[in-house]
């Protein structure tokens, strides 16, 4: 079956836009079943004009001008637990390239600042802080699809581990799933590997904007999902948004890559411009050298004439004499 590439930032968001379909997507990952869900995109835009070709370069008004959006997703969800439900902060983040650490580090620090991410009425109990990341390239990772980052608690001097409840450590510490798209081909060991492999872009067809996945091997409680990116393959707006991501991105590596030579090119002038320096300065302190070379040879020759002008004179005296 033929859906749309969810690494598409316009299919991810459509795909999680279904609330039924991110209960269930967010629960198989974080392992724990959401039975409440209510989404909060946080979206930064820019306005990129896409050219689409050499010869409409000078024509600006025939180009196309479309927003850029940078986002992540931001969920509440209520969780049902042993001993009742919880409500926690879910942050999804997906990053196609290599991204600053540091956007992921402020995006939690606003989480943790935000006064609103509280669990009751006072604004004293901090509601846990879920983290999710889709990372489309390669880190200093062990090589697995998906990765789990629990904080634990044990005694410092013993190293006994106990239970990492509470309000203080679940309301300072915060658990993470890391998805590794470029490690998801041929894992299907459970069913979270099954539903991820929806990310599996070895499964790309002719198009990129296609994979061409086998409905069959899923879960049926996963068909849900199936469907949602089926429907979003068959949104000719969808796909349009699709190919104009690819222009932006496209266009965002031209840039990139001038930047990079730029940098390069500054770098390389300023390696330049710092051996001169050093040059100018060895020629300086040379120079300094042989201006007091030629002082010492100045005084020396004055000691000189002062000494010859003294038996000038005594010879004077005896001739006189």
């Amino acid at each position: 079956m033929h859906i749309a590439n969810p690494i598409y930032d316009v299919v991810f968001k459509y795909m999680l836009e279904d609330n039924k379909v991110a209960k269930l997507f967010l629960s198989a990952i974080i392992g724990e079943e959401i039975m409440e869900l209510e989404i909060s995109a946080q979206e930064r835009a820019a306005e990129v004009r896409v050219v689409k070709d050499e010869k409409k370069k000078r024509k600006k008004t025939e180009n196309e001008t479309v927003s850029l959006t940078v986002y992540r997703l931001d969920f509440a969800a209520k969780i049902r637990t042993e001993a009742g439900f919880k409500t926690v902060i879910i942050e999804l983040q997906k990053a196609k390239y290599i991204t600053d650490l540091m956007r992921f580090r402020r995006y939690l620090g606003l989480h943790y600042q935000n006064p609103d991410n509280t669990s009751d009425d006072k604004q004293e109990k901090a509601r846990q802080i879920y983290c999710i990341y889709f990372l489309a390239y390669g880190m200093d990772l062990p090589p697995c699809p998906v990765l789990k980052v629990y904080y634990k608690v044990e005694d410092a001097s013993t190293g006994d581990e106990f239970p990492a409840s509470g309000e203080f450590v679940s309301g300072l510490h915060h658990r993470s799933w890391i998805v590794q798209i470029n490690r998801l081909k041929k894992h299907r060991r459970n069913d979270l590997e099954k539903l991820l492999s929806i990310f599996d872009q070895s499964n790309m067809t002719d198009m990129r904007h296609v994979l061409d996945v086998d409905d069959e091997t899923f879960p049926e409680e996963y068909q849900l999902i199936i469907r949602r990116l089926r429907k979003a393959m068959e949104d000719p707006q969808k796909r349009r948004a699709m190919e104009l991501e690819d222009e932006i991105i496209k266009e965002l590596q031209d840039l990139e890559r001038k930047i990079e030579e730029k940098e390069k090119t500054i770098a390389s002038q300023a390696q330049s411009l710092k051996e001169k320096e050093k040059a100018l300065a060895s020629q300086t302190q040379s120079l300094k050298e042989k201006e007091k070379a030629l002082a010492n040879k100045d005084k020396a020759l004055a000691k000189m004439e002062k000494e010859l002008a003294k038996y000038k004179q005594k010879n004077q005296r005896i001739s006189s004499t």
